[in-house]
């Protein structure tokens, strides 16, 4: 009979001596193939739950190596192809034990649910707010309730007056035709390409700052200037959003010490501060030596809040001032100018759409009088009752708006338990983004040809028509619809009217244009273009 001792005996008298029986590692490959086995099945059932739940979920650290590997490319498209796959609504996990969760939708039933029907169950949250508070205080994009509707009132007032009117009409006529058109002109003149985004955020900037603060920063001039205080608020804005894609104690650690990207937001915040500071003094300074009608030279925001008090019938303090200011600043400086650089891409890309508008301004111009006519091309001005016939312009900018939103995504908090008319149920304290950029990619909302840019979608009989905010909610809906809209696309044509009348604008061939990850969505390398001026 075959003994296994005396075998194993035999082998260890003869084989030799660097040589150790197979058996002795036995134990150790067996922990080795246990392992992998293990892994293979976690990772086989994470992968698997991809399918139900949009993403891999993997073992405490959730769908977290996920959102890792989208930040390193297109984070909208990431977002949009998800919720493609999930109709639309899925709910990210991650890791456990950290803030890192939250739902995304983009299905307008949800969006009419959380900004109207539901408004007052999804404030904008704690969350929000403390992630925010460094950077926009309690101001009307960072506030809730009470502080919120007091500034929303004021400021809605103040939008609908005529004095109001006047300041941004005017404004806006001085920065085009002293401003926009000298620097294009230079540009030709010099036989170099322009960073058009550069232009048009240095334009709304200077806007927004005449309207909110009553100043001139003079940052849309000859030779583009680098005006500090555009730059420190450019770096917050970019620098605030990574908080939303890192843990919470993560960033709150690195702020307490004041080291990498806290340290960098906290220095721009700092001078961002400072120059509304003393703005605000001087303002103060300068109200004190007028009195009765001589003070309402003055129509800007900072003016009219100052004259204002509280609900224990204080003036506001200088804090609450510039919350208020550098808010404004955010929504107007931003949106108009990242939507009209998106707008000139794609009009690069759509020729068609180009001489449309074209034909559209020539067309307006041409219903002049005889008193008019034989102008200069670079002379004429568009009239504010011209720029409200330009259908078809309006049309396209919607539609770069639907394609490229300036806010690509929200955020609310839910106060009390809730069910979304899609049935996801969430729970207090639940975070909600909603996907504004992938709304404009979802079939189920806009077709099968969602990701052509056709402004023919927005026109009927000849005439533009708008959408539900609920579908389209680049200006956001509800209570909280934006109340700068009229203002924005007025502003937005009469500034790509202006352009396109007297120019051919052409993008740099093979110029990389893709989205950068911020509160706005900034093109990541900006729009560098070239012009030729139209004659005839």
């Amino acid at each position: 009979m075959f003994n296994l001792a005396n075998q194993t005996t035999f082998f260890s008298h003869h084989l030799p001596k660097n040589v150790i029986p197979r058996q002795i590692f036995l134990p150790e490959i067996q922990t080795i193939e246990i392992f992998i086995s293990i892994a293979v099945f976690v990772a086989i059932h994470s992968l698997m739950q991809r399918k139900q739940h949009g993403l891999p979920v993997w073992p405490v650290i959730g769908m977290f190596p996920s959102l890792v590997l989208a930040l390193r490319g297109d984070m909208y498209e990431w977002i949009s192809s998800v919720l493609c796959r999930t109709n639309g609504t899925f709910r990210f996990r991650g890791p456990w034990l950290t803030t890192v969760h939250c739902v995304f939708t983009s299905d307008p039933r949800n969006l009419e649910h959380i900004l109207k029907s539901r408004f007052s169950n999804f404030p904008k949250g704690v969350y929000f707010r403390d992630t925010m508070q460094d950077f926009l205080g309690d101001g009307i994009f960072n506030a809730d309730d009470e502080v919120w509707r007091r500034q929303r009132k004021t400021a809605s007032l103040e939008f609908h007056t005529a004095e109001f009117r006047n300041l941004t009409t005017q404004s806006l006529f001085e920065l085009v035709h002293s401003r926009l058109l000298p620097v294009l002109e230079e540009s030709i003149k010099n036989s170099v390409p322009i960073d058009l985004q550069d232009v048009l955020l240095r334009l709304t900037f200077d806007n927004v700052c005449m309207i909110a603060f009553g100043v001139h920063p003079g940052c849309l001039r000859p030779g583009l200037p680098e005006i500090p205080f555009a730059q420190a608020f450019e770096k917050a804005t970019e620098i605030s959003v990574l908080r939303f894609v890192i843990p919470m104690t993560m960033w709150k650690v690195m702020r307490f010490l004041n080291v990498g990207t806290e340290k960098k937001l906290n220095k721009s915040i700092r001078e961002v501060h400072e120059f509304a500071d003393e703005v605000i003094r001087a303002r103060r300074k300068e109200l004190s030596s007028y009195s009765g009608e001589n003070k309402r030279r003055f129509s800007d925001l900072l003016t009219v809040f100052m004259g204002l008090k509280d609900d224990e019938g204080k003036p506001y303090s200088d804090k609450f001032l510039r919350d208020i200011c550098v808010n404004f600043i955010l929504a107007g400086r931003d949106t108009s100018s990242v939507a009209l650089s998106w707008f000139f891409w794609l009009l690069d890309n759509n020729p068609a759409v180009k001489d449309k508008i074209f034909s559209e301004t020539c067309g307006i111009v041409g219903e002049r009088d005889e008193s008019n006519m034989g102008e200069d091309r670079g002379s004429v001005v568009f009239k504010p009752e011209e720029v409200r016939k330009m259908e078809y312009l309006q049309a396209a900018l919607s539609e770069a708006l639907r394609l490229y939103p300036s806010v690509p995504v929200d955020i609310k908090e839910v106060i009390e338990d809730e069910v979304f008319p899609d049935g996801t149920v969430l729970p207090k304290g639940e975070k909600v983004f909603y996907a504004i950029y992938a709304m404009g990619r979802m079939e189920t909302i806009w077709g099968k040809d969602c990701r052509e840019f056709k402004p023919e979608r927005w026109m009927k009989d000849g005439r533009f028509m708008s959408e539900s905010a609920y579908k389209f909610t680049a200006f956001n809906g509800g209570p909280r619809l934006c109340i700068g809209k009229d203002f924005a696309y007025y502003q937005m044509k009469f500034v790509a009217a202006s352009i396109i009348y007297n120019y051919q604008v052409k993008v740099v061939e093979n110029y990389p244009v893709v989205p950068k990850l911020a509160l706005t969505m900034y093109m990541k390398y900006g729009l560098k273009v070239t012009l030729n001026r139209r004659t005839g």
